[in-house]
This record gives structure tokens, sequence and C-alpha cells, in this order.
């Protein structure tokens, strides 16, 4: 790969030492959907005092001339300190962004012999949109944990790219011990699709779905039971009645752990003859998780 200068003027000058911080990764890619290069970096905000770090995007059509930033909104949420962002399209489904700031408490020191003030540990957030971020996850997606010297300033963060490292693993790539000579990067993992789950205990829960509409011929789950637990499904009407041949009777009691796990029914009711229709999904679950659907063309 041969590089070349296109230009010795910065594509980015709009600086403001209230409003802008660029002392962080910059996240940043082509989305085709908005046929548009965005690009993801830190800000200052001050919705209080003192003023916070935050998340802004840009836009560009040529990566040469930037929209101004605009700043993400997490909806009706305490504000935090954003230092960094990891915010990335997720390649299972590209049209959702997964993001792991990282979550910066200034004001607590954990070691007596920090150089600096501030902790750190990573959260999770996700859009559609990429303005519009979901924060119902307040709690840490990564945790300092039991080694001491993650307890300094500025450490647990996450580098950009969630990477397939096995056809059921996902890892991610964290920066530890920072201002420490041992400081180093490790390899997280986690399952495939494995950010969130629904989860529901030895008593059992249920989950009904909004409202959506498919394409493909079968429906197909990620998840995981214990020995003892089940999942079954029903597919419904927009008002919660099942529809005829996919009653939660008919399904067969699935248990085990699968990333592409298919969900049959009694029968052998086909859903593909509902695809296109506005139809519910509705889970009854036992002590199990579910981490992900989609409907897929017949395997």
């Amino acid at each position: 790969i041969h590089w070349h200068l296109i230009q010795k003027e910065p594509v980015i000058t709009e600086y403001d030492g209230a409003v802008a911080a660029y002392d962080c990764h910059f996240c940043t890619w082509w989305d085709p959907t908005s046929q548009r290069y965005v690009v993801y970096h830190r800000i200052w905000y001050r919705p209080v005092e003192p003023k916070v770090r935050s998340i802004a995007v840009r836009t560009s059509v040529d990566f040469i001339r930037w929209t101004p930033l605009r700043r993400l909104e997490f909806g009706d949420t305490p504000p935090e300190n954003l230092y960094t962002n990891a915010i990335t399209p997720y390649f299972r489904a590209p049209h959702i962004l997964l993001g792991f700031p990282k979550r910066f408490r200034p004001e607590r020191k954990r070691l007596p012999e920090a150089q600096l003030d501030g902790i750190s540990d990573t959260v999770f957030i996700s859009s559609r949109d990429g303005v519009h971020f979901d924060r119902r996850f307040m709690e840490s997606f990564i945790r300092p944990g039991r080694d001491r010297l993650n307890w300094l300033s500025r450490s647990n963060m996450v580098a950009p790219g969630i990477v397939q490292t096995a056809p059921d693993e996902l890892s991610l790539y964290v920066s530890h011990r920072w201002g420490d000579p041992t400081q180093y990067i490790r390899r997280h993992v986690l399952r495939t699709d494995g950010f969130v789950s629904v989860n529901a205990t030895y008593a059992g829960g249920e989950l009904l779905t909004k409202p959506l509409v498919f394409d493909g011929r079968e429906l197909v789950i990620n998840y995981a039971t214990s020995a003892a637990g089940s999942i079954r499904v029903e597919i419904t009407d927009l008002e919660g009645r099942p529809v005829p041949g996919f009653e939660a009777d008919r399904c067969p009691e699935i248990y085990g752990d699968e990333i592409d796990g298919v969900v049959r029914w009694k029968n052998a009711s086909d859903p593909g003859r509902l695809a296109r229709l506005p139809v519910r999904l509705r889970f009854v679950l036992k002590d199990a998780d579910l981490y992900s659907l989609r409907f897929a063309p017949e395997h």
C-alpha cells in the first residue's frame, strides 16, 4: 500500500477548547446506508458543573469536508464522563452500532501512589441511527477487577473493533494498568452476540417482542439454558393472539447452548408463510438466556 498526502491542511479544523477534544481515538468508517463517512470522537459537554467528557459524531461525503460536530444523545440518563467510545458497526447486524466507552470518575482515587486522580471502567451503548444511543445498561461492562493496577487512572480502555476469533467467539482488546511500566493489552472473549441477554430464572418468565416484519424461512436463536431449563417460542398476531400452528405448546422444548439454534413447531409449520406480515414473537423461558434472534433462509 503506497500512501500519499492529499492536502497539507487538516480535514477537521473546528476547535473550541470548551467543546472539541481530540486527544482520544477517532472511530471512522464508510456508512453504505447514508453514503457518507462517519467519525466519532470526544468532546466536552456542560450539562452540569464541572463539565464532563462526552462523544460527538460528524459526517462527510469525501473525508475532507466534515459537518459540525453533533453531540450524541443518551436519553434520560445522568451525565457521566465518557472518555473514549470504541463505536463500531456490528458485523452480524451492520445497521446496529455498538460502543464501549471508557467511563471516567475523575474525583476518585483508589491507589495512594497513583500519580493522577481518577479511575475508569468500560460501559456498553448501542444505536440504530448513530445519534441516539441506548444507555439502559448503566452497569459496568468490564470492571477493573482484582488486579490493583487496573485501578490506576485511565485504565480499562477498549480498542475500536469487534473481532471474530472463532465461529462462536468474539474478542475485544482492552488496555490495562495505564501509566505503569507493566501496562499491556488483554484480549477479552465473549460468545457471539453475547453482549446482553434476556434472562429468566428457574421460576420462569416470558418475553413478547414488539411487532416486526421478517423475510426468511426459519427462526434462528442464540441461546443457552441449564440442564433443567428450556425455551418455547410462539408466533402471535399484533394483539398477542397465537397464530394457528405456531402456538407455544406446539414448539418442542428447546434446551442446550447454541449460537444458531433453529426453532421448530410440530406438524412442520413453516414460518416462511408469515414472511412480510406483521407478527410478534412470544418466548417462554425457564433458567435460560436469549442473546439474539433472526430469520434466515432455510438451512
